[in-house]
């Protein structure tokens, strides 16, 4: 497993990482499954306020309270649950972070969160006031380092140039290359590192049903597809190139894969681990694929 720099922070996070928003099976199997990864190197461990209304920030907290020290826990906040139950509202108010932040380290079942990150976010925001609250949180020690997770241009430009951030996940995908446009290269040359999310786009660049996906038509995600199935030679080379193809980028340190099962946690291990050559297959892809673009938020 190889590591990297999160940002210019001195935290090192894991090339595949775990995304626990997927955990929805028996307790004590979703906890041996965090052990697993752990005992197979994946160190950096993502989940948020919001899922499963707060229950699996509990679940991950009890599953890692052990190792707590030797991994890097993360988690979201921004998305506050209404008391009735009926959903959620948006809120980055400074008042509402210094909040969330008390009872997501009660659930985490821990002192400090290493990665605290905006789960969200617009251009109208109060930004100034979202990043008071991360700073001060730094300074209390209750956060190692912060974040954000959008994939809205305008937002990431706004952080970069207010904040001491130290990354931005972002959806990032051979189906949604738009952080190609401007992003990756816009956060690379600032020592902001990207954690992915959305790799496989839902399942259809490995074996979903076929159907439309953003701009795409349901015959070009097929088509995409198609150049993906005829490039490599079974699901654990294509999930292999598809990882491959995005770590190849320079902001980028580490995918954030939603594991639900051991089998599905071996086989991503098995193609970040593979020794397979692929630097000519991603720049046939990088030159025959289709790319789309930001149309809002620019």
């Amino acid at each position: 497993m190889k590591y990297h720099q999160l940002g210019k922070s001195s935290i090192k996070v894991s090339e595949v990482s775990f995304g626990c928003m997927s955990l929805r099976g028996r307790k004590a199997d979703d906890m041996a499954l965090i052990r697993e990864a752990f005992d197979q190197g994946i160190n950096y461990f993502d989940t948020a306020d919001l899922y499963d209304a707060g229950e699996n920030e509990k679940l991950v907290g009890e599953a890692l309270k052990g190792i707590r020290n030797e991994i890097v826990l993360a988690t979201k906040v921004g998305n506050e649950l209404r008391p009735d139950g009926s959903g959620w509202d948006w809120n980055p108010r400074k008042s509402y972070i210094l909040k969330a932040v008390e009872k997501s380290l009660q659930s985490l079942q821990t002192d400090y969160i290493d990665l605290y990150q905006l789960h969200g976010g617009t251009i109208e925001d109060p930004i100034d006031e979202t990043i008071e609250a991360f700073e001060q949180l730094k300074k209390e020690g209750k956060i190692r380092e912060y974040g954000i997770s959008s994939i809205r241009p305008n937002v990431i430009r706004a952080y970069l140039e207010k904040s001491s951030m130290v990354s931005v996940m972002m959806q990032y995908s051979l189906l949604d290359r738009r952080p190609e446009e401007e992003c990756l290269e816009l956060l690379a040359k600032n020592d902001i590192s990207v954690l992915v999310r959305g790799a496989y786009a839902k399942g259809l660049l490995l074996d979903k049903p076929v159907k439309p996906y953003l701009n795409w038509s349901e015959k070009e995600v097929g088509n995409i597809r198609g150049k993906l199935d005829e490039l490599s030679s079974g699901l654990v080379e294509k999930t292999e190139l598809i990882l491959k193809y995005l770590l190849t980028q320079p902001a980028v340190i580490s995918i954030v894969s939603g594991i639900r099962t051991k089998e599905q946690l071996h086989e991503t291990l098995k193609a970040l681990n593979s020794s397979g050559q692929w630097d000519q297959v991603i720049a046939q892809l990088k030159k025959e694929l289709p790319i789309n673009k930001y149309d809002t938020h620019r």
